[in-house]
């Protein structure tokens, strides 16, 4: 009767245990399918979003600016005696060379031509340039020889960068900034030092309610890289982001 009992015990204690090592590996399984999902949506969702900018900024480009161009020579042909016409004429001129190169500023910031056009090195090096003219913040990159990235991937790594850079101007009261991009045994890499106010890493990343930090943490998914942020209050920050090439 005694030995009934244990390997009925036994035979309940083994059925347990199956069923609880079922539900924990169906858990993993949906978490993982889940997980993939998610990626796969927000993949979707950041091409969709690639197209739709690249999109506006060639109807901008290519339709918009033309057709104000053509406005304005239209404008220029109108012959008027009256010198107050002639200075509204005038007036109206500029406004429209400033409607054009606002277009083009918009356009730009949507979609780079020059990414097309010459690849991410040179995007960036204008990138620089453009930000440069408006702003005290001193930009410097180092680059090291062809290091030919795939245009899938050349595309968020300029957002990578370009959001970081936008940050440090907007939050960090930084000076200096340094970017590197270069390759090293089979992977892309970027590091980016600043030497601004720094902050709390694990504090921003838990508080953010805004886009920057989810922006980069779904840009760094895409790629399958990895980020690392070292930031100490008042001693600056630096990203350094790990791409692999295949």
């Amino acid at each position: 009767m005694d030995d009934k009992i244990f390997y009925i015990t036994i035979f309940i204690s083994l059925l347990i245990a199956v069923i609880i090592v079922f539900f924990v590996v169906s858990i993993i399984s949906y978490h993982r399918r889940y997980i993939r999902l998610q990626r796969e949506r927000i993949m979707a969702e950041i091409t969709i979003l690639e197209n739709e900018r690249k999109r506006i900024a060639a109807d901008l480009h290519d339709s918009m600016g033309p057709l104000l161009s053509t406005i304005k020579l239209n404008i220029h042909s109108i012959s008027v005696a009256d010198e107050r016409d002639n200075m509204i004429i005038a007036k109206s001129s500029g406004y429209i060379d400033e409607v054009i190169r606002g277009l083009r500023q918009i356009s730009h910031n949507l979609l780079p031509a020059t990414l097309e056009r010459k690849g991410l090195t040179e995007a960036l090096r204008e990138f620089i340039r453009q930000l440069s003219d408006k702003q005290p913040l001193e930009i410097k990159f180092h680059t090291s020889g062809q290091i030919n990235i795939p245009p899938e991937k050349e595309i968020h790594i300029f957002r990578i960068i370009q959001e970081i850079t936008h940050n440090t101007l907007k939050h960090a009261k930084a000076t200096q900034l340094q970017i590197v991009l270069t390759r090293e045994n089979g992977f892309y890499l970027v590091l980016i030092k600043e030497n601004g106010t720094g902050f709390d890493v694990k504090k921003a990343r838990a508080e953010s309610s805004g886009l920057g930090m989810k922006s980069l943490a779904i840009r760094t998914d895409i790629l399958r890289a990895s980020l690392s942020i070292d930031s100490v209050p008042g001693q600056g920050t630096n990203y350094f982001v790990k791409i692999p090439a295949g």
